[in-house]
């Protein structure tokens, strides 16, 4: 009997926070031509990857994080390799005044915004009756409330009068319930729903606002702590219709369909990418606190 091939089309990536040393089009390289994104949290893992997804194909972006030098040394990588404007900008997506100067910059800059990318997040594992009441808050006010903020400065200042894309950056944690993540849960579950809300408000103004929902993906902080190469090396992997994790060009591919015209008729969409994986894979209530005690205990 003919042994059986998994056939992985997944296309390259890199682990690091690097740009790819090859990349093939999907769509045509003027996709995005002439358009400016705005990314929050565009200097490490999924973002950054989006990002220069977005700018191999045409697009001028501005990155915005706290981090002001690790926004730098992403745009000058970023700039470096697709030829297209980066402007790093330091904001705090929690203060709107902080927003409303970083919006006012980039449209000094470019003069215009047609794709909001929400992908600032925090999180990390804690059992619930380990959360202290400050760490829930803050993670929902980054999550929910920072792109609540963004969204609402963005669309008041540009989107309203010009139309545009805003693409939300979720997660699956919240479908069925998963240790540790009580607090990442609920506040992806509550932009699930902004996601819907705004579709519907904002659609008259011509404003498409849709949700990409990753599962496990290679290269993020999110995959080495759950012990994601450990995971996979032991075929934990392989309760997953696709067999495998996925990668941050892949979910890059998926924000930019959702962003670009590909998507024209496309709102209110909550696009699950994750292989499958909430379908099928063990919700390992078990494992998850085994890992949390291990390193609890390393402490």
């Amino acid at each position: 009997m003919a042994e059986k091939r998994l056939v992985n089309n997944s296309p390259e990536d890199v682990q690091s926070d690097d740009v790819l040393s090859t990349y093939t089009h999907v769509y045509s390289p003027d996709l995005l031509s002439g358009q400016v994104a705005f990314i929050t949290g565009g200097g490490s893992g999924i973002g950054f990857r989006i990002v220069e997804v977005l700018m191999r194909h045409g697009c001028d972006t501005v990155i915005a994080s706290r981090n002001m030098e690790k926004l730098s040394e992403a745009a000058r990588k970023l700039s470096s390799v697709t030829n297209r404007r980066c402007l790093p900008i330091s904001m705090d997506v929690r203060q709107p005044e902080s927003i409303i100067a970083a919006v006012e910059e980039t449209l000094k800059e470019f003069g215009r915004i047609d794709i909001l990318i929400n992908n600032a997040a925090g999180n990390f594992l804690c059992p619930a009756t380990s959360l202290s009441f400050n760490a829930f808050k803050t993670v929902m006010e980054i999550d929910t409330m920072g792109t609540f903020n963004t969204s609402k400065v963005i669309y008041d200042k540009w989107l309203k009068d010009h139309g545009g894309s805003i693409v939300n950056i979720s997660a699956t944690l919240g479908y069925r319930g998963q240790a540790l993540q009580v607090h990442a849960g609920s506040a992806k579950a509550a932009n699930d729903a902004m996601t819907r809300h705004l579709a519907v408000e904002w659609g008259p103004s011509g404003v498409r606002v849709n949700t990409v929902a990753p599962g496990p993906i290679s290269g993020t902080e999110g995959y080495r702590r759950l012990g994601g190469s450990h995971a996979e090396t032991a075929g934990m992997f392989h309760s997953i219709p696709l067999q495998r994790a996925g990668n941050k060009t892949e979910m890059a591919h998926t924000v930019l369909f959702l962003a670009s015209r590909a998507a024209s008729y496309v709102t209110g969409a909550i696009l699950v990418a994750d292989g499958g994986a909430w379908l099928t894979s063990a919700n390992d209530v078990e494992r998850l606190l085994g890992i949390h005690s291990s390193r609890s205990a390393k402490l």
